[in-house]
């Protein structure tokens, strides 16, 4: 199992403990977590499960791919060097304790 927590933009905390292989916006979907919709079901096709990967765990991410950095120029809300979705990223034990924050809409 891999553990991670949800920040809203609120600053509500969710914490979660997920199968390893699960993708954030699997977790997220799965569990009720508010703020990602996850809309295109994890095709990286339609920017709803865009998240902000805490600092601490952005050098343990793949590398993103050309067609997620187009998605998220789609993305509702504004996007930074923390941006990343979702559905993109498995959870695998090396992100044991990942900390995501959600912006503030996701349409």
């Amino acid at each position: 199992m891999v553990n991670l927590t949800f920040v809203s933009a609120e600053g509500r905390r969710t914490e979660l403990s997920v199968p390893a292989g699960t993708s954030i916006m699997q977790a997220a979907v799965q569990n009720g977590v508010a703020g990602i919709i996850g809309e295109c079901g994890g095709s990286a096709m339609c920017a709803t499960c865009h998240v902000h990967i805490d600092p601490d765990f952005a050098d343990r991410l793949p590398p993103m791919q050309d067609m997620e950095e187009a998605m998220l120029d789609c993305a509702a809300a504004p996007i930074d060097a923390r941006s990343r979705l979702g559905c993109q990223i498995e959870l695998e034990p090396d992100l044991d304790g990942l900390v995501v924050h959600l912006p503030e809409t996701q349409q």
